[in-house]
């Protein structure tokens, strides 16, 4: 059953002894993710394609938390599979197993009719958005399998349950999302201790949201810390029960 997840009251630890990573944590969404996770006790691992913005994110939590935290810069426009299966090793190095990923990086690639969309902003777009996450789930789940609680929360968005015009390749991207959620969770419930689920955070007051929606005001949606009870919840073991949902983070 999923509660109202305004109103739960967490406790300080919930995440302690968790090793977490989050894609997309330089800015937006991911970066109030990181923040909210080691306020309650995670290790953290930080993906993003910007050094400097995870450099910046990295002192700061440093300054706040006593939790261990690793920065991964990656182009995922760029990157290969073989530049995932690296990233691995060093986590499996330092930590030898995760217990949850977060995998929240996308861009938003063209607004425009799909005859006119390019075929180079296409492919961009179903690299980062799509491409990304399943190379990040595979190559991470032997070490989410080695954890006995495991959870892995991907990004949907409300374009990714009814299309759009001119959405494009984002709309796209986020349908398959939500059918790899499904997938997985399906393969991994009775074979695994690793629950599979995805989030669609609704509309919030970040960059992408005012590149989409230029005219719209930006302080009549939430803040990203706003909405991040529901990652806490499906991150930690009081979301045991839970598998193969998508989950509205502004209904609940």
């Amino acid at each position: 059953m999923i509660k109202d997840f305004h109103k739960m009251k967490l406790p300080s630890n919930l995440l302690e002894g968790k090793t977490i990573l989050i894609s997309g944590s330089g800015s937006g969404i991911g970066r109030q993710i990181a923040k909210t996770f080691s306020e309650f006790g995670a290790d953290l691992i930080l993906l993003s394609k910007n050094l400097e913005k995870l450099e910046t994110l990295y002192d700061e939590l440093n300054q706040n938390y006593s939790n261990n935290i690793i920065i991964q810069p990656l182009d995922l426009e760029k990157a290969e599979e073989i530049d995932y299966e690296k990233i691995v090793r060093a986590i499996e190095d330092e930590y030898h197993k995760i217990d949850g990923l977060v995998n929240n990086a996308a861009i938003l690639g063209e607004k425009k009719p799909l005859e006119q969309y390019s075929y180079s902003s296409w492919k961009n777009v179903l690299k980062v958005n799509l491409d990304a996450s399943f190379l990040l789930t595979k190559n991470l789940m032997p070490l989410l399998k080695k954890s006995d609680k495991s959870s892995i929360i991907f990004t949907s968005s409300g374009v990714g349950r009814k299309g759009r015009a001119y959405w494009g390749a984002y709309s796209i991207s986020k349908f398959a999302i939500e059918a790899m959620t499904q997938i997985l969770s399906e393969e991994l419930q009775n074979t695994s201790n690793v629950r599979v689920n995805c989030i669609n955070p609704g509309a919030v007051r970040t960059k992408m949201r005012e590149s989409a929606y230029p005219a719209e005001k930006p302080e009549k949606n939430p803040l990203p810390i706003e909405i991040i009870k529901p990652y806490l919840y499906l991150i930690s073991d009081m979301s045991l029960k839970i598998n193969g949902q998508s989950i509205d983070a502004q209904e609940h």
